[in-house]
């Protein structure tokens, strides 16, 4: 590296207390991102051997068993379906049971999680600058202050150098983790809407199956 470059090392110790600050909110956004990356595939939400038990125990009217089935594997589509069992457990035999309702609120309460999850990139996207800019307003009061403070009128150019280093390093990084984090929130804001399609998908399936 030239002379006039700097090392991540030497940004990072420029930077001063709020780099740890950022190197948190960055790891907390990778463990997010590869969270909502597992957590929200399509198998984990509704897992095909899954669907196809449940509704098979549906079409011979084993909600008993189906129920089971839902409470041995949890996940989007299980909760749905146990809000629906609910109302046909309740409903008195030999009438056909109205599990729309049921159905449709249990659906808002997962698409609300899913979308909810997805909200945390943005608002870590939103944290970072934020705290970049921070460091921006200390590392301009140090540089400014330790000008004002110096008694023979002639302030060290490094005294100045060192604040304004802290400002940029810290506005730089502060984007570094912003950015990435808009990219994926787009993304797998996306994808959660697709999922949440599908599982709309599946209720109504599901209620044509009672």
């Amino acid at each position: 590296m030239s002379e006039a470059g700097i090392t991540l090392l030497q940004a990072w110790k420029s930077g001063g207390s709020l780099m740890w600050v950022l190197a948190g909110l960055s790891v907390l956004a990778f463990a997010v991102v590869l969270y909502l990356l597992f957590a929200q595939r399509r198998g984990a939400l509704a897992p095909r051997s899954l669907l196809s038990d449940v509704f098979s125990k549906l079409q011979t009217g084993d909600h008993g068993e189906a129920r089971r089935l839902c409470e041995r594997r949890p996940c989007a589509f299980a909760s749905i379906a146990l809000a629906a069992l609910d109302v046909a457990q309740r409903t008195p035999a030999g009438l056909r049971p109205d599990v729309s309702a049921a159905v449709e609120t249990a659906g808002a309460h997962v698409a609300e999680r899913l979308q909810a999850s997805v909200d945390w990139l943005a608002d870590l996207a939103a944290i970072a600058p934020l705290v970049g800019l921070l460091g921006t307003v200390i590392g301009m009061y140090q540089a400014f202050g330790g000008i004002a403070n110096d008694l023979a009128a002639n302030a060290r150019p490094v005294v100045l150098a060192q604040g304004v280093s802290q400002a940029i390093i810290t506005t730089a990084f502060g984007l570094v983790v912003s950015i990435p984090c808009l990219l994926f929130h787009a993304f797998l804001r996306r994808r959660t809407a697709k999922r949440i399609a599908g599982l709309e998908t599946l209720a109504v399936i599901l209620q044509k199956a009672f």
